[in-house]
Order: C-alpha cells, then sequence, then structure tokens
C-alpha cells in the first residue's frame, strides 16, 4: 500500500492493519524457515508496509504533542 492510503485511515484503523502485518510477517519467516515461501518478495512489502504505519502513527502522536502556537 501506499502512504496516502494509511494516512486516510483512523489510529485504531492502523493499529489493526500494523497487527495484521505483524501476524503475516511472523507466517512469512515460519514459511521461509521450513521452505514453503513462494512469493519471497511479500517479505519485504510488508516490513516497507509495518515501518510506513508506524511513522504515520509516529507523525501523529507528535502532532497531538506539539505545543498550539498563539
Amino acid at each position: 500500500m501506499k502512504a496516502e492510503d494509511f494516512r486516510g485511515r483512523t489510529v485504531d484503523e492502523l493499529n489493526d492493519q500494523l497487527l495484521a502485518l505483524k501476524k503475516e510477517q511472523f507466517n512469512l519467516r515460519f514459511q521461509r524457515a521450513s521452505g514453503q515461501l513462494e512469493n519471497t518478495a511479500r517479505v519485504g512489502a510488508v516490513r516497507k508496509d509495518i515501518a510506513r504505519i508506524r511513522t504515520i502513527l509516529g507523525e501523529r502522536n507528535r502532532a497531538a504533542a506539539a505545543p498550539v502556537k498563539n
């Protein structure tokens, strides 16, 4: 997914998506270790999606914590 797709979601939706991606990443690691992984590019795509979500959540946390300028 692209960052714009994630930016349109709420924090709860992002957290749910992050949890789902972490579960998928866990399963992909087991598939790779057992030699059953067919789409090796999916591992990198999942990692990048996790990083995108964490980045957006961090941006939102910093924006919420920033002092309001008068």
